[in-house]
């Protein structure tokens, strides 16, 4: 892999350090020119068929389902994670005295849903905090009898300290809970494979590592919900046979196969679903362990010059391979925000950590530039 040729492929001026993928990805020039194209096309509606309603969503599903080993039917189209949460909430049975199991400090699009639910039923939010131990035996020691749903993301939102979802997944189900996963840090970056996990839901934005437009996500959904399932709108597209427009009024019980009960309405759009399609297929011509492993290896320098300093970070296999955040004493000072702003150099800053997310097109330079300004300020 040539990363000099990948830098190429996006917009990223000279000067600047994006070191804040996690957060909102840079767009390939491809996407974008896919965007325009759709632009363009949309601007002639006399030239858009009724198979162009449907065909978008449907290569869509095939390049989002390869990246976690799932099958097209196992994928619906959503317009963020908490849609896709909210399905999973509205779909799992819970009831009073049981737990909602999820993690502290986790992202509010993978816990404000379970707050409701637990309301609703009398059911109990259990917040699992890390303490001295990883993540992964922190929730192992959580899950019991009375835990009903497992909400979880594959890795920390705030720092990447990773879990370890197959020996969750085994747990969970022993106890006859259901399990749900945030993946917005994880698909397009990190290796899934819903066949080994098996959860109940898988979901994930489009706009950070799988290279998409704000506003479309993706929800992997096991087949017992494909065929159980209840969606929490009913859009006409998700009906048998609407295919056939001059049959609409006919209305219909049956929904479309597999996991498209769950689709959001107007998803993916005449807009979304060809910027989409080229951002997948770029990424699945990479590969997520390619990516992963070039990316291992910048994080790798950052925990090593944090080390040199004295930082704190999660170490070892707790530790995903395509993002760190490292704690400085005392949080992080305004100076060294403005001196990073000042030298276009762009993290996310998550409590009082930094968290930084490099992709293909960062350089060492680019790492040196960074832990050079966060020597001065600490």
């Amino acid at each position: 892999m040539n990363l000099t040729e990948v830098r190429n492929l996006f917009d990223i001026p000279e000067d600047v350090s994006y070191l804040n993928f996690a957060s909102l990805s840079p767009q390939l020039r491809s996407v974008t020119s896919a965007g325009i194209q759709a632009l363009q096309k949309k601007a002639a509606p006399w030239e858009i068929q009724a198979p162009d309603w449907f065909s978008g969503g449907e290569e869509l599903r095939v390049h989002a389902a390869r990246v976690i080993n799932a099958a097209a039917d196992d994928i619906a189209l959503i317009a963020s994670v908490s849609y896709g949460i909210s399905i999973a909430a509205a779909n799992i049975p819970v009831s009073k005295g049981q737990q909602i199991v999820v993690m502290d400090e986790e992202y509010p699009s993978n816990y404000y849903a379970w707050r409701e639910l637990s309301k609703a039923s009398g059911a109990e939010v259990l917040t699992v905090k890390k303490g001295e131990v990883s993540w992964t035996e922190a929730l192992l020691e959580s899950i019991s009898s009375s835990t009903a749903i497992v909400a979880i993301a594959n890795c920390h939102w705030t720092n990447g300290a990773m879990v370890d979802l197959v020996q969750i997944s085994e747990k969970t189900r022993s106890v006859g809970a259901a399990l749900v996963i945030d993946a917005s840090q994880a698909m397009g970056v990190y290796p899934i494979d819903v066949e080994a996990i098996q959860p109940d839901f898988l979901v994930s934005v489009g706009y950070k590592w799988l290279l998409g437009p704000y506003g479309l996500g993706y929800l992997y959904a096991s087949p017992k919900w494909q065929k159980e399932g209840r969606p929490i709108e009913y859009s006409w597209r998700s009906k048998s046979g609407s295919e056939n427009f001059a049959a609409l009024v006919n209305y219909r019980d049956e929904y479309q196969p597999g996991a498209r009960r769950f689709d959001t309405g107007e998803l993916p759009g005449f807009i979304h679903a060809p910027m989409s399609i080229e951002a997948l297929k770029q990424l699945n011509a990479w590969g997520v362990p390619a990516i992963q492993f070039v990316l291992a290896g910048l994080t790798r320098e950052v925990a090593r010059q944090a080390s040199s300093m004295g930082l704190s970070f999660p170490a070892g296999a707790e530790q995903a391979g395509h993002m760190i955040g490292i704690n400085l004493p005392g949080g992080i000072p305004e100076a060294l925000k403005e001196e990073l702003n000042k030298e276009k150099i762009y993290v996310g800053y998550r409590g009082k950590g930094i968290r930084i997310s490099p992709y293909l097109y960062t350089t060492m330079d680019d790492i040196d530039r960074l832990m050079q300004v966060i020597r001065r300020h600490i």
